[in-house]
């Protein structure tokens, strides 16, 4: 917890001073949403966006769109810019419940006294004919590097690479379309899809030549962009990707006809507790991710699967994921022998999704490639063991910050030249 001087005896004068009431310029330009900010001692108050304007009031929403609990210390340090609210929400100082996508929306319309270049802003673009919302941070001259989410995540997901790397990059982490607070247009969304869209939004934000990070379904997207548009990438960095599987998928002829648009039929959600049990299974040892990020998680998730059109988007690149054909000409395996893009892979021994097996098919496959295996990780190595994924992604990108000298990095067999994985002794 910051040890700053603590915020004036009024804190709403204060919130009010930092927060623009015009935001027709910003990405919550046709939001309508309320934010309560509880500071520990000092009371609550609402930020309230109804088209563009923003309001800051002692009234309390009665239903509020998020909440943000914190101390008076932490609003002292975000407010005079010494840290961000992503800086303080990794590091347990700053808690959400609700929208986490309208957090970091409204976080990033605060004006701080220093407004550091590292804060991420929440911007807005079209791409592809879709609405997309993205975060970016970092110096506005450095080289890009752009953060892709997994299924059923949002760009949340992979704020600990974002606050690792904004200081030495321009960082910018969109949610994909059909998640978090990017529309859910009625596509088909294959990875031909979901790629053609990724290929606007480099070319709208200027961003080509980037280096991408995906985690499963954007490590996935990420490896399509590699063999598609080798050019418009610089390096990959892929954390637990999903491939296609190469067994055979004995529900695959009935998954290619099942009609998506189900999904837009009202259901009753999950128990809270099974979704819990479910996020907490993405991770070898839950215990290493504070309880606050799963709550946040879980929150993002049931708001998400509440509206027709992302249950649909969720299910469609799902079934797309499972259909895609592995083998042939136009199979996955086949077109991945031609990534020649620099490219890092990250798996988790412990990942029950993407088993670490396809490390060594990958490596086969691209055998110019790096290709890790973490023991004791599950599929979110970046959330899981930010620290080891950051260290190995800043050693592969070349950065001065990298991977301390201890960790072993994937070796070459002698006289074949091709790397292979190698198991990364990984402490508790």
């Amino acid at each position: 917890m910051s040890t700053s001087s603590r915020p004036a005896a009024d804190p709403g004068s204060v919130l009010a001073d930092h927060f623009p009431r015009d935001l027709t310029d910003a990405a919550l330009t046709h939001s309508d949403a309320s934010l309560v900010l509880d500071i520990t001692g000092h009371g609550r108050w609402t930020v309230a966006v109804d088209d563009g304007k923003a309001e800051v009031t002692t009234k309390v929403a009665a239903d509020p769109t998020c909440t943000v609990h914190t101390d008076a210390d932490t609003l002292a340090d975000l407010l005079i810019g010494r840290r961000s609210g992503v800086d303080a929400f990794l590091d347990g100082d700053l808690t959400t419940r609700g929208s986490l996508a309208t957090v970091l929306q409204i976080g990033g319309a605060f004006a701080p006294d220093i407004d550091l270049v590292t804060r991420p802003r929440s911007r807005e673009v079209t791409a592809c004919g879709v609405r997309t919302a993205y975060l970016e941070a970092g110096p506005a001259d450095a080289p890009p590097v752009v953060l892709l989410h997994g299924l059923g995540a949002t760009n949340a997901s992979m704020l600990p690479v974002l606050a690792d790397l904004a200081e030495d990059f321009r960082v910018l982490a969109p949610d994909l379309p059909g998640f978090g607070a990017s529309e859910a247009p009625a596509w088909t969304y294959t990875a031909e899809q979901l790629h053609r869209w990724l290929r606007d939004f480099l070319d709208t934000v200027n961003a080509d030549g980037a280096v991408v990070i995906g985690n499963s379904l954007g490590g996935r997207l990420a490896l399509e962009l590699g063999m598609r548009d080798p050019d418009m990438v610089d390096k990959l960095v892929l954390l637990c990707p999903s491939p296609a599987f190469r067994r055979f998928r004995q529900l695959a002829p009935l998954a290619r006809w099942w009609p998506v648009d189900i999904a837009r039929l009202p259901t009753i959600g999950l128990p809270r507790r099974v979704v819990m049990a479910g996020a907490k299974a993405m991770f070898a040892r839950p215990d290493r991710v504070p309880q606050p990020w799963f709550e946040a998680a879980v929150d993002e998730f049931e708001i998400a699967m509440a509206q027709g059109a992302r249950r649909r988007a969720a299910l469609s690149a799902l079934i797309n994921i499972y259909i895609e054909e592995p083998f042939g000409d136009n199979g996955f395996w086949e077109r991945l022998t031609t990534v020649r893009t620099p490219t890092l892979f990250l798996w988790g021994r412990r990942d029950r999704l993407v088993p670490s097996r396809f490390a060594r098919h990958v490596s086969m496959a691209v055998p110019t490639a790096e290709s890790v295996v973490l023991p004791d990780c599950g599929h979110v190595p970046q959330l899981e063991l930010p620290d080891v994924t950051m260290g190995l992604t800043r050693r592969f990108l070349g950065s001065s910050r990298a991977a301390p000298t201890t960790y072993r990095l994937p070796h070459r067999r002698p006289g074949l030249g091709r790397p292979t994985a190698r198991d990364l002794p990984v402490g508790p």
